[in-house]
Order: C-alpha cells, then sequence, then structure tokens
C-alpha cells in the first residue's frame, strides 16, 4: 500500500507543479507581489494537502512565533525536498538560497527567479558567497527573510553534520538575527527514494540566535541546537510509529547520545 501511495503521490504531486507553472505563467509575470507570493502560497499549502491525503503524512510545524518581525536568517535542516515548499507559508516573504542548476530549469527557474531566490554557484566557493551576500542584501533590503540549508545539500537522518562557513557569512555581513529550524522530514520523505513513508513530519522554528557572535561560537551554537533538537524529533517519530523503518546511521546516532547520557557526570 505504501508503494501504491507513494507513486501516486509523486505522479500528482508533480503533475500539480507542472501544472501550476502553465497555468499561471501568463500572468505571473506581471502581476503585483502580493499575488505572485499567493500563488506560491497556495502552490505550497496543496502539496501539502496531497501529502497529507494521498501518502498519509502530516506535516506539524511549530515555534512560529520565534521568527522576528521583518527580516532575519532562516537557517534548516535539509533531509528532503519536504522543507523546500512546506515553510513557505509559514514565512512572510522568503528567499532561498539554491543551487545555480534549479534556475536553468524551464518555467521553475524563471518563476524562481521572479520571487528573487538567490543561485549559488557551489563550486566557485569563494565567488558563490560574495555573489550570495550580495543577492541577500537586496533582498534584506526589500524587508524578505533569507532561507538557507546551512549543510549545502540534503543530509540523511542520522549522517554526521557538516555545516558549512556560508551561513556565517550571511550572518556576519547582514547583522540580523538567525532562527535555527529542526525537523525530521527524512525519516518520511527519503532522499533520493520515491518512497514517502505515513507519519507526522515534524520541525520546529527554535529560539533565535541573535547578531554579534563570533564564528566559532555561532556555527558551534547553530549546529548544535539544530542537530540536538532535528535527533529528538526523530526519537519522537520512532515512538509514534513503530513500524517506521530506522537506517543504521540513525541506530548509531541515537545509540552514541544514549551512551553520552549514560555516561556519570565528573
Amino acid at each position: 500500500m505504501t508503494v501504491v501511495r507513494s507513486l501516486l503521490f509523486n505522479l500528482l504531486f508533480y503533475l500539480n507543479l507542472i501544472g501550476q507553472l502553465i497555468i499561471y505563467a501568463p500572468v505571473f509575470f506581471i502581476v503585483p507581489e502580493r499575488t505572485a507570493w499567493t500563488i506560491v502560497k497556495n502552490w505550497a499549502r496543496s502539496s501539502l494537502w496531497l501529502l497529507k491525503y494521498v501518502a498519509g503524512i502530516e506535516a506539524r510545524i511549530t515555534g512560529q512565533e520565534n521568527i522576528p518581525a521583518g527580516s532575519c536568517i532562516i537557517a534548516s535542516k535539509h533531509q528532503s525536498f519536504w522543507e523546500v515548499f512546506a515553510l513557505i507559508p509559514e514565512v512572510e516573504r522568503p528567499t532561498f538560497v539554491l543551487k545555480k542548476e534549479l534556475m536553468r530549469i524551464p518555467l521553475f527557474g524563471w518563476f524562481a527567479a521572479r520571487m528573487g531566490m538567490i543561485p549559488v554557484e557551489r563550486g566557485r566557493r569563494g565567488a558563490a558567497v560574495a555573489s550570495m551576500v550580495e543577492g541577500a542584501e537586496k533582498a534584506i533590503a526589500e524587508g524578505r527573510q533569507i532561507v538557507i540549508f546551512p549543510e549545502g545539500t540534503r543530509v540523511q537522518p542520522g549522517a554526521a553534520p557538516q555545516y558549512r562557513p556560508g551561513v556565517f557569512r550571511l550572518y556576519e555581513a547582514l547583522g540580523l538575527p538567525v532562527v535555527p529550524v529542526a525537523l525530521n522530514s527524512g525519516l518520511y520523505w527519503p532522499r533520493r527514494k520515491f518512497v514517502r513513508r505515513p507519519g507526522t513530519i515534524r520541525a520546529e522554528f527554535l529560539t533565535v540566535i541573535p547578531p554579534g557572535l563570533e564564528r566559532d561560537d555561532f556555527l558551534e551554537r547553530v549546529s548544535f541546537e539544530i542537530e540536538i533538537r532535528s535527533d529528538a524529533l526523530i526519537r519522537k517519530a520512532f515512538e509514534e510509529s513503530r513500524d517506521l523503518p530506522m537506517s543504521e546511521l540513525v541506530k548509531a546516532r541515537l545509540a552514541a547520545e544514549d551512551s553520552l547520557e549514560a555516561q556519570p557526570s565528573s
């Protein structure tokens, strides 16, 4: 049943995406920005609806009260494509930092450009960071919020975190608060697999990290807060569903945590 529901969801998800791109293309580039955001957010909500009623996956997102008014940086864990659309309705005017290759996709890339997304050519390193900061400064001047995945790519649940310096470059250059986001989406929408496992994806906007921290302090704090809470959400998922498959990576990660907790404090 999971395989059938997954196949049906994937078919409807991409038909919905492509269909809306085609339907709105004649007007999307001339309507006011407010109307364009309504179109984009309605697409995100329709995708969540399909996920719930076709694939059997609910979305529970909490901590929205931690998002400050005005401009800020949203630094999210990245385990699947789910967070790319699920976070959109929760943020007023999100500007995603994304791979430059995505901007070359017909229609999708044009829509992304219209909404001011920030493309990054990851292989260029220093030049990529400078371009990212420049794009972010423009977005902030317009009162938008920057959404970045600090690890730069999707990471399997339980995998060792590798936070890249780009998130600090933004934090340093923009002088804005950072809202970390923890989640467990990869358990239900696995990376590079078509299967969609029924259950509840959880995401949390965590306590704001104020501007002004030094590089090492900032990276340690943002990674610790995202990882510790994401692990807690992963653990909660297995408490809620005993049938959910547990990878060796997750087993090792949770076992290591349990071992640390069992050690006597000095």
